[in-house]
């Protein structure tokens, strides 16, 4: 018994679907040329003048003590930071999503404050309240506690700046997530936290991610509004951000892009590892996908 073979030529994968709106090349051109504009050319240029000083120079300027010591204060607030705006942020977004309350509209709007407002504007009113004299800062002051001019204060400044990137990111998907899918959990026999820890974490578990990436991000090149409320004492509360300025106005460009190529490094590699956390998380739960 004879077989019949197919014929019929194979179709070649295509590079795009197929459209009823034109216009793919120019997009696509103007993708690609504004995205090299605007971040590739930028930062071969940073590796290139960071390139500059060999690999010995380069590891000189890269763990040069004062350099640590400001990447660490960045680095290690504005990951609290980020902490503590995924905790607060998650909490202010349930509340707006699931109550009605007055002036739930102008809370609302106020979410977004930090977005509008001039960064500078944010650093002198929050040095103006925390620092001894101020509102707040002179209630701890005579407990011996100092809140602005220490790392306190800058993680202050970067919850402040990054909690709307939290709230507005898990704030959509907190309103996909449907109340029958909390009712079916209890009819199920399963207490409030379970319901919370099992049912709605799970779903909302890589928005978390995304904003505590982003809120991350945010913070650990955040200047103008730490720059007042830090101190900048080295070794103490000094930001990368800063020292890049400080070796800027030396005229070390070198030096400059050194540190800021260290902190790319060390930012990508973070990012990286919650992009595959948050990969992970939504193969497991099965949302986002």
């Amino acid at each position: 018994m004879s077989t019949a073979v197919s014929t019929a030529p194979r179709r070649a994968p295509r590079f795009r679907q197929q459209s009823v709106i034109p216009g793919f090349g120019l997009t696509l051109g103007f993708t690609l040329t504004y995205f090299s504009l605007i971040i590739l050319i930028p930062l071969i240029a940073l590796a290139v003048r960071s390139a500059g000083l060999g690999p010995e120079g380069f590891w000189k300027a890269a763990t040069d003590p004062r350099v640590l010591g400001a990447l660490r204060v960045s680095f290690v607030t504005a990951l609290f930071a980020a902490a503590v705006n995924v905790v607060f942020g998650t909490l202010i977004a349930w509340v707006l999503v699931r109550y009605r309350f007055p002036g739930r509209r102008i809370f609302d709007a106020i979410i977004d404050l930090p977005f509008a407002l001039p960064t500078a504007v944010a650093g002198i009113s929050l040095t103006a309240i925390y620092s001894p004299n101020g509102v707040i800062g002179a209630l701890f002051a005579p407990l011996g506690w100092r809140i602005a001019y220490t790392p306190i204060g800058i993680t202050i400044a970067m919850i402040f700046i990054g909690l709307p990137f939290v709230v507005r990111t898990i704030q959509p998907i907190l309103e996909e997530v449907s109340h029958e899918v909390e009712e079916a959990s209890a009819t199920l026999g399963a207490n409030r936290f379970q319901t919370i820890a099992h049912v709605i974490l799970p779903s909302l578990m890589p928005a978390i991610l995304t904003g505590f990436a982003l809120a991350f991000a945010r913070a650990v090149g955040e200047y103008g509004s730490v720059i007042f409320i830090a101190g900048n004492i080295p070794f103490v509360s000094e930001i990368a951000p800063l020292l890049i300025v400080i070796r800027l106005e030396e005229t070390n460009y070198a030096g400059a892009a050194a540190i800021a190529s260290v902190m790319l490094i060390i930012s990508f590699l973070l990012l990286f590892a919650i992009n595959l956390i948050q990969a992970w998380s939504r193969r497991r739960y099965g949302y986002g996908s």
